[in-house]
């Protein structure tokens, strides 16, 4: 347990302190370790600790590491869960207060220099296609066969046309309408009730 508690650490250690642009841009990279990587929780799982942690106040980023944290060692029992949950969490925002400590001090002193304000610009991008994989990943899987990439739609996320129907009205209403994300979460709630 203790093995497994120190590669929890590191791996959300390396996830809070590579990622930019707060949770949503963190989900494919958490994804890729603790589902790819190092397939401690499935596929499914993982969806469902996405859709959990936006459901619950807090960062989404922070929620999913607490969540997996416990679900990685809930099998030695509620209180290693529980273990689990604060190394994970931990770790996750242990870069971020250092980072930022280390940001200050160095920005009491260049914040107006035009590398620092390109550098920010830059980063723009850069998060956009994180949130972007971040979608893909719940909504895709891929896998080699030879030297073909086979690509499949994650059936246990999307099992008929109503998921599919659900999520384009929410994207609609989003984007079009710019209808405000916590009605919209709302709105999936009770209809995923009511159609399920």
């Amino acid at each position: 347990m203790t093995v497994l508690l120190m590669q929890l650490f590191a791996t959300f250690f390396v996830i809070g302190l590579f990622t930019f642009g707060g949770g949503g841009a963190m989900l494919s990279l958490i994804q890729g370790e603790v589902v790819t990587a190092h397939g401690w929780i499935s596929d499914a799982m993982f969806t469902d600790i996405v859709a959990i942690s936006q459901t619950t106040p807090g960062p989404i980023g922070i929620n999913c590491a607490t969540y997996v944290g416990y679900e990685v060692l809930a099998s030695y029992g509620k209180l290693a869960g529980i273990l689990g949950s604060a190394v994970a969490t931990f770790a996750l925002v242990l870069p971020s207060f250092i980072v930022f400590y280390l940001l200050v001090r160095l920005l009491q002193r260049y914040s107006s220099h035009p590398v620092y304000e390109s550098a920010m610009s830059a980063l723009k991008p850069a998060v956009a296609g994180l949130i972007g994989a971040a979608a893909l990943l719940l909504t895709f899987r891929t896998g080699w066969d030879g030297w073909q990439l086979q690509i499949s739609v994650l059936t246990d996320n999307f099992p008929d046309w109503k998921a599919w129907a659900l999520g384009a009205a929410a994207l609609i209403a989003s984007l079009r309408f710019r209808v405000n994300p916590i009605i919209l979460i709302l709105c999936g709630a009770v209809a995923g009730l009511l159609i399920w």
